[in-house]
C-alpha cells in the first residue's frame, strides 16, 4: 500500500496522525449463498467498479459488520492502494475538528488533507452530533470542506466518502450508493455457511488440528433463534462454544455448547405428537386415507343426506336426515372446538364439491384465477358475519330445525358459494374468507389444544421450493400437492384461524419440519395478538344467536312482541327477530366511552370460552333427547313396528340440567382465565373483569335454561 502525498504536511507526520484510524484490511467477505447474500455482494460490486466514485450509505441493524463492506467495496476499488481510515460517528467533536483541523488553524495538515485520494469511514453517522451533519453531507455531495475557523477557506476532498447507520439520517436518504445489509434472521439460510466458516476461522487462530464439525442439528435449531445483534452475537456464540470444548478437541461439536438467549418465538409448553408417535405421522399423512375419506365417502354421504331432507318426511321427529343435520352435528362440532379446532373444514362436504368442481373446470380448460391482493379480510370479514346473521335470521323465522327442505336449501346455498368461488379463485378462497361456517370455526378454533406449526429455522434455513405453501412436484420424503387450500404457509401461522388440518403442509414438506402439537388451551389469545379486520362483528353476530333463540325471555314482554317468530306477519316477526339479534352488538357500541377500541376488542376475545359455552348448551338438549333417537326416527316413516322395537336414548332432564351448567362453569372459568391474560394490571380491571364474566355467565345460564 503507498503512502499518501499530501500537498501540505510531511509524509511521516500524515502517516501517524492517521495511523490510528487506518483500516488496513478486509475481515472476511460475504458469507452465504441465499438470494440476500447474493443481492448483497452484487450491491458491494457495483459500488467498487462505479467510476465516479460516489459517496456510500450502508445502512443495518447493529453487528452486521457494515464497516467491513465498506472495507470490501473500497479495497475492491482503483483505490485499493490508497489508505481507508474509520472515525466513530459517536466521538467525533461536534465542530469536526477531529477531521478538519484544530479551532485555530485553517485546515491545513487536518486528516482529510493528509489522506489525499484515501477514502474516509465515518461509522454511525446517525450517532453524529446534529451540529456536524450539515458539513458532513456538504462533504459528501460536493468534497468542500472548511476548517472550523470562521475564516479556514473552502478545500476540496478528493477522496471517497463512506457511512454506516443503524437509523435513518435526515438529509442522508438520497445520498450516493445506499446499501442496506438484511439482518441474519431474514438470511436463516445462510446461518449454517457462517457457523462453520467462524468454527474455521477461529479454531486456526486457537492452534486446532483440525476444525470440528457442526451438525444439521444444531445449525436447525439455532435457525429457530433470531440473534439481535447479528453477526457480533454470533461471533460470540462461537467462541464460546470452542472454549467449553477447547481441551477435548472434539471432530463434532456437540449441541449443548451452543447458547443463545431467549428467543420471542418461544411459545410455551408444546408436545409434539409425531415425535412421539412417529407410525401416527406416516398414517395422517397418507394421501389413501384424505382422497378416500373426502372423495370416497363425504361427498356422496352429502347427497344422500340432501335426498333425504327433500324425499322424506319434513318434520324433525321423522326424518333422520334433520336428527343428523341439528341434534348430532352441532353439539358435535361445538364439542370439537376445544379439542380438534377447525378440524371439520379439512373433511367438509360444501368445499369437497367446490374442488370436485374446480378439477372439472381445470380440465375443461378453465383457469381460476389468483386471490384478490390486499387485505382480504377488511371487505371478506364483513360479508362473511353478515351472511351468518342472515343464515341466523332464516334458521328462526323459517323453523329450519323443523323443516327438511329449507335445511338442505341452507347447506345446498353455502355449497354453491363454494363451487362459484371455486371456479373464479384457485384453491379454497370460500373457505377462508367468505364461508360463514368456516368464519365460526376459525374463531372457535382459536381455543383449542391441538396445532399445526412448521419450524421457522427449518423452513427459512432448508428450504427453498415453499412446496407446502405453493405445491410442487414430490421432493425426498415430500409427496406433490397443491399447497395449502387456504394459502397460509405453516411456518407464518399466528393462530389457528387460517389452519384446516389437512395436513397438505405435511404431506408436502420433505424436511419434517411441520409438527402436530398439543398445547394449552386457549393459547393463540394473547395480548400481543392482532386481532383481524372484521372478526369482532363475528363474535358479536353468534352471540347474537344465543339472544335470538331466547329472544322472548328478553323482548317477549314487549307490547308488540308477537306470540311467535315462526307464524304470523312477517314484518312484525323480522323486526323482533333483528332486535334480539342485534343486542349483543348495541351492548358493545354502548361501552364505546369506557376503553379504546384494541381493549374493547380483547374483552370480547376474552369471552370466547363463555360464548362457545353459551353455543353448546343451547344445542345440548338436542344432542342429549333427540341424537340417541336416530335410529327410529330414520325408520319410523318406512316401518313403524319395526322402528318401535329399536333401541333409543334420552337423557333426563336433571342430566341435561346438570350437562348445560358444567359447560357454564367451564366458560365462566375459562374467560376469567383469558381476562386476566389480556387485560393490564390494574386494580379497577382485575376487579371489574371477574364481574363482567361473573354476570354474563349468570345471565346466560339464565336464558338457555329448560323450559
Amino acid at each position: 500500500m503507498s503512502s499518501p502525498s499530501p500537498a501540505t504536511a510531511d509524509s511521516t507526520a500524515c502517516l501517524l496522525k492517521l495511523a490510528p484510524f487506518v483500516q488496513g484490511r478486509v475481515r472476511r467477505g460475504i458469507v452465504g449463498s441465499s438470494r440476500y447474500a447474493q443481492r448483497l455482494r452484487d450491491d458491494i460490486r457495483k459500488a467498487a467498479a462505479d467510476p465516479l466514485a460516489p459517496p456510500v450509505l450502508i445502512s443495518g441493524e447493529p453487528g452486521l459488520e457494515k464497516d467491513n463492506i465498506a472495507a470490501l467495496i473500497h479495497f475492491g476499488s482503483r483505490r485499493r492502494t490508497q489508505l481507508l481510515v474509520r472515525f466513530n460517528g459517536a466521538l467525533l467533536r461536534p465542530d469536526g475538528s477531529d477531521l478538519f483541523g484544530p479551532a485555530s488553524g485553517q485546515g491545513e495538515g487536518s486528516v482529510l488533507d493528509c489522506l489525499g485520494d484515501g477514502s474516509l469511514l465515518i461509522d454511525q453517522v446517525d450517532l453524529v452530533d446534529p451540529q456536524l451533519l450539515p458539513a458532513l453531507l456538504e462533504l459528501a455531495r460536493t468534497g468542500n470542506w472548511r476548517g472550523p475557523s470562521e475564516s479556514a477557506p473552502v478545500h476540496h476532498f478528493s477522496g471517497r466518502v463512506f457511512f454506516t447507520a443503524e437509523a435513518p439520517v435526515p438529509g442522508f436518504e438520497g445520498l450516493g450508493a445506499q446499501i442496506r445489509v438484511p439482518p441474519l434472521r431474514v438470511r436463516r439460510k445462510d446461518l449454517g455457511e457462517w457457523l462453520r466458516y467462524g468454527v474455521r476461522q477461529r479454531t486456526r487462530k486457537l492452534g486446532w488440528k483440525q476444525p470440528p464439525e457442526v451438525s444439521e442439528t444444531v445449525v436447525k435449531r439455532l435457525q429457530t433463534y433470531d440473534f439481535p445483534n447479528n453477526l457480533r452475537e454470533l461471533d460470540g456464540l462461537i467462541a464460546r462454544a470452542l472454549r467449553q470444548c477447547s481441551a477435548q478437541q472434539p471432530a463434532e461439536l456437540p449441541e449443548d455448547v451452543f447458547w443463545t438467549g431467549p428467543s420471542h418465538r418461544y411459545q410455551g409448553l408444546r408436545f409434539d405428537l409425531w415425535r412421539w408417535k412417529p407410525r401416527l405421522r406416516d398414517l395422517m399423512r397418507s394421501p389413501r386415507l384424505w382422497n378416500g375419506l373426502l372423495f370416497g365417502l363425504v361427498s356422496w354421504v352429502f347427497v344422500l343426506v340432501n335426498l333425504w331432507l327433500w324425499l322424506g318426511p319434513q318434520d324433525r321427529a321423522s326424518n333422520g336426515g334433520l336428527n343428523l343435520f341439528w341434534a348430532w352435528w352441532w353439539p358435535l362440532i361445538l364439542l370439537g372446538y376445544p379439542l380438534v379446532g377447525r378440524l371439520w373444514c379439512s373433511f367438509c362436504p360444501f368445499m369437497v364439491w367446490g374442488e370436485i368442481v374446480q378439477r372439472l373446470g381445470r380440465r375443461l380448460g378453465l383457469k381460476p384465477r389468483p386471490w384478490p391482493r390486499g387485505d382480504t379480510d377488511r371487505w371478506g370479514a364483513p360479508v362473511l358475519a353478515a351472511g351468518f346473521a342472515a343464515i341466523l335470521l332464516w334458521e328462526e323465522l323459517a323453523d329450519l330445525p323443523n323443516t327438511a327442505w329449507l335445511s338442505s336449501c341452507l347447506l345446498l346455498l353455502i355449497t354453491a358459494g363454494a363451487v362459484v368461488c371455486s371456479l373464479l379463485f384457485e384453491k379454497r378462497f370460500w373457505c377462508r374468507y367468505l364461508c360463514p361456517v368456516g368464519g365460526m370455526n376459525g374463531l372457535f378454533a382459536k381455543l383449542s389444544i391441538l396445532e399445526l406449526r412448521a419450524q421457522v429455522g427449518t423452513c427459512s434455513g432448508s428450504c427453498s421450493t415453499y412446496a407446502c405453501f405453493k405445491g410442487g412436484p414430490a421432493e425426498g420424503e415430500g409427496m406433490a400437492t397443491g399447497g395449502c387450500p387456504v394459502g397460509t404457509h405453516p411456518a407464518h401461522l399466528a393462530d389457528n384461524r387460517n389452519c384446516v388440518l389437512c395436513l397438505t403442509c405435511a404431506q408436502a414438506c420433505p424436511h419434517r419440519s411441520v409438527q402436530l402439537r398439543l398445547r394449552p388451551p386457549a393459547a393463540d389469545i394473547q395480548r400481543s395478538m392482532a386481532p383481524p379486520a372484521g372478526e369482532t362483528g363475528l363474535i358479536l353476530v353468534l352471540a347474537g344467536g344465543v339472544t335470538l333463540t331466547y329472544w322472548s325471555k328478553l323482548l317477549g314482554w314487549l307490547p308488540l312482541a308477537p306470540l311467535s317468530l315462526q307464524s304470523g306477519p312477517l314484518l312484525p316477526r323480522l323486526a323482533f327477530a333483528s332486535l334480539a339479534l342485534a343486542l349483543p352488538a348495541a351492548a358493545f357500541l354502548a361501552t364505546r366511552w369506557l376503553a379504546v377500541p384494541l381493549r374493547r376488542q380483547r374483552v370480547l376475545y376474552g369471552l370466547l370460552p363463555l360464548l362457545w359455552a353459551l353455543l353448546l348448551a343451547r344445542y345440548l338438549p338436542l344432542g342429549m333427547v333427540e341424537a340417541g333417537q336416530l335410529l327410529p326416527v330414520s325408520l319410523t316413516p318406512l316401518a313403524p313396528d319395526l322402528a318401535a322395537t329399536l333401541p333409543g336414548w334420552s337423557a333426563d332432564p336433571h342430566v341435561i340440567t346438570f350437562c348445560q351448567s358444567l359447560v357454564g362453569v367451564v366458560g365462566v372459568v375459562g374467560s376469567w382465565v383469558l381476562q386476566r391474560r389480556l387485560r393490564q394490571a390494574d386494580r379497577w380491571r382485575w376487579l371489574l373483569g371477574p364481574l363482567l364474566v361473573l354476570g354474563l355467565g349468570a345471565g346466560g345460564r339464565w336464558l338457555v335454561a329448560l323450559p
